[in-house]
C-alpha cells in the first residue's frame, strides 16, 4: 500500500490517511456568516472523495476579524447550529473535520471592518490597507475570541481545530517583527512577540481540555522586508509542543498586496512542494506531527515527501477543487497526478457561487 494510505494521528487524533484537504476560503456563507448550503454540500463531496482530513476555509472568531464577504463566522453561540450541519455533513460520508480558526487584523476588506487593527499600526504598503495598533483591552478580547471560538468548534461537533497563524493575518502579524513594532509585554522581542499566540493556545485549551487536538498553519517566512526569516520561524516552531500544540500545517509568504504564498503554473514535479525546504528546517525543530502544502500535484512527488521522512502528510487545496475525488482517484490508480493547472482561478467574482475551478481543461494541455 501506498504511504499515502497509511494511518497516523494529530494528537489524539487518528486519521486513515495522510492527505488533508488545506483550508480554502469558500465564500459560502452569508454576510451574517452563516454557511450556506453549498458548503454543507462541498463538505460531504470532500469527505466521499477520499480526504483523511478536512480543514475548513477559515472562519472569524470576532466581528473585527471578518477578512472578507461570504466568509464563515465562529464568533456567536447562534452559528453553532448551522456549523453542526457541516460537521454531520463529513461525518455522514466518514470524514474528519477540523475547524480553522482565525482573525484578519489588518487583512480585513474595509467592506466588512471600518476599522482595521494590526499588533502595531502599519501602512498599506505591506497589507491590504493601512490599520491602528490594537489596544490592550482589545487584545484580551480577542485572545477569549478564539476561546469561544474553539468552544463552538467543539460543541458543533467538529473533529481538531486549526489555528490560522500564516499569511498575514492577526497571529502571523504578532510574531512577525515586521508587523510587530510594539514596545509594550506584547511586541519588542522574539518572547514577547510569542505572547499572543501564548495566550490563545492557553485560552483555546481552557474551553476544550488537553486532549481535544489542536494544531496551527503556521508561516515560517514572511517574504518581506523585516519579516519572519526562516531561523527565527524555527524557533517558533521549536516552541509549539510546550505551548500545548499537537501538530503544525508548514506554509509561509503573507498575502494582501504582497502575495508570496501562492504560487502559479505548477506543470512539473520539479515546481511542486515548493515550501518543502521549511518542512526540512520544521523537521529538526520539533517532534509534533508536520503537514507540508504547497504545490502538490502528483503521486510521486507526495510519496517521497512522506517517505524521507520530511512531513507526515501532504496537503492539498486547489486540486481538491478541482477533483474532490482526487484521493480516492490516487488510491484507486486511475490517476498519478491532479488535472489542476494552479492558475489561480478559482475565486469566486459574484457573490452567491463560492469557489470553483473555472480552467478551460478541455482545452488545455495538461
Amino acid at each position: 500500500m501506498s504511504i499515502l494510505f497509511t494511518p497516523a494521528n494529530i494528537g489524539t487524533l487518528e486519521l486513515p490517511n495522510r492527505l488533508l484537504r488545506s483550508a480554502t476560503a469558500e465564500s459560502m456563507a452569508d454576510e451574517g456568516g452563516y454557511p450556506r448550503t453549498q458548503l454543507k454540500d462541498m463538505y460531504r463531496d470532500l469527505a466521499a472523495g477520499g480526504v483523511g482530513l478536512i480543514i475548513t476555509g477559515h472562519m472569524f472568531v470576532h466581528l473585527s476579524g471578518k477578512c472578507h464577504s461570504e466568509m464563515t463566522g465562529i464568533h456567536n453561540d447562534k452559528l453553532i447550529p448551522g456549523l453542526a450541519q457541516l460537521a454531520e455533513a463529513a461525518h455522514a460520508r466518514g470524514g474528519k473535520i477540523a475547524v480553522q480558526i482565525n482573525h484578519g487584523g489588518m487583512q480585513c476588506a474595509k467592506e466588512c471592518v471600518e476599522d482595521a487593527i494590526a499588533p502595531s499600526a502599519v501602512e498599506a504598503s505591506i497589507s491590504r490597507r493601512s490599520a491602528r495598533e490594537i489596544g490592550l483591552d482589545e487584545i484580551r478580547i480577542l485572545i477569549e475570541g478564539y476561546g469561544q471560538a474553539a468552544r463552538r468548534a467543539r460543541e458543533a461537533g467538529f473533529d481538531a481545530i486549526q489555528l490560522h497563524g500564516a499569511h498575514g493575518y492577526l497571529i502571523n502579524q504578532f510574531l512577525s517583527p515586521a508587523t510587530n513594532r510594539r514596545r509594550d509585554e506584547w511586541g519588542g522581542n522574539f518572547e514577547n512577540r510569542l505572547r499572543f499566540l501564548t495566550e490563545v493556545v492557553q485560552a483555546v485549551r481552557v474551553q476544550v481540555g488537553r486532549e481535544y487536538p489542536v494544531f496551527i498553519k503556521f508561516g515560517m517566512v514572511d517574504g518581506v522586508e523585516g519579516g519572519l526569516d526562516l531561523e527565527s520561524g524555527a524557533k517558533i516552531v521549536a516552541r509549539m509542543a510546550d505551548l500545548g500544540l499537537d501538530g503544525v500545517e508548514i506554509s509561509g509568504g503573507i498575502g494582501g498586496n504582497n502575495v508570496t504564498n501562492v504560487r502559479k503554473g505548477i506543470r512539473r514535479p520539479a515546481d511542486e512542494a515548493y515550501f518543502l525546504p521549511l518542512a526540512r528546517k520544521a523537521r529538526q525543530s520539533t517532534g509534533l506531527p508536520i503537514a507540508l502544502v504547497g504545490g502538490f500535484r502528483s503521486r510521486e512527488v507526495m510519496e517521497n515527501v512522506l517517505t524521507n521522512g520530511e512531513a507526515d502528510f501532504i496537503s492539498l487545496c486547489r486540486p481538491l477543487i478541482s477533483e474532490p475525488d482526487f484521493p480516492n482517484m490516487i488510491r484507486a490508480g486511475t490517476t498519478e497526478k491532479s488535472r489542476c493547472i494552479a492558475s489561480n482561478n478559482c475565486w469566486a467574482e459574484t457573490r452567491g457561487v463560492g469557489i470553483a475551478c473555472k480552467c478551460p481543461l478541455d482545452k488545455m494541455a495538461i
